[in-house]
């Protein structure tokens, strides 16, 4: 948790890990527009960079006894933000297994900390693994905020050098959404 005198820390969370993926693209887009808004400092937790394995700890994750290098690593990337913004698709429904691993390695890192999400697909904009992923996120005590930026047809509008350009509501979308994540990290941070 940060201090009065310094902006909270927001982790971008991109989710894909997949070759070819268009997720990087738009984590991109969206790190440079919340860069922009300038309510936060921004770190980008990029999952195909992290590389964690599927979860290989002994202990549950409440109790905080990690064995591995990984997840202490993890551990401490994620317990340093005060916010997120997953930026995830949607395969089969459902967010990518790599963001539900990466979830279920941790718990009170995660505890009391405000969530938007950016999801992209085709015609559901991701929305359908939006709400899967937000049952996940009760059950670690993240608040996911209303406002989110949901991307239809997310391929159409990367071009050739893999740089997205949003719709004129997705780019208008991403204000609401770091206030509404911002107002609440004021109030939760007194939880944590």
């Amino acid at each position: 948790m940060t201090d009065s005198s310094t902006k909270p820390v927001l982790g971008v969370i991109i989710a894909s890990t997949r070759p070819g993926r268009i997720g990087k693209p738009i984590g991109d887009w969206f790190t440079s527009a919340a860069r922009g808004e300038g309510s936060f400092e921004i770190r980008v937790l990029d999952l195909a960079e992290i590389n964690l394995p599927f979860l290989d700890e002994p202990n549950h994750p409440r109790m905080q006894k990690y064995t591995q290098p990984h997840t202490i690593a993890w551990s401490e990337q994620v317990a340093a933000c005060d916010a997120f913004v997953f930026v995830h698709p949607e395969y089969n429904y459902s967010p990518p297994a790599t963001l539900i691993n990466a979830l279920d390695y941790l718990n009170k890192e995660w505890a009391n900390k405000p969530v938007g999400l950016v999801s992209y697909g085709g015609v559901s904009a991701g929305l359908r693994a939006a709400s899967h992923l937000k049952e996940i996120m009760q059950s670690l005590m993240l608040l996911c905020v209303q406002p989110a930026v949901s991307i239809p047809f997310a391929q159409k509008h990367i071009d050739d050098n893999k740089v997205f350009t949003p719709p004129a509501e997705n780019a208008a979308a991403v204000e609401p959404m770091l206030k509404a994540i911002l107002e609440r990290h004021e109030v939760l941070s007194q939880l944590r």
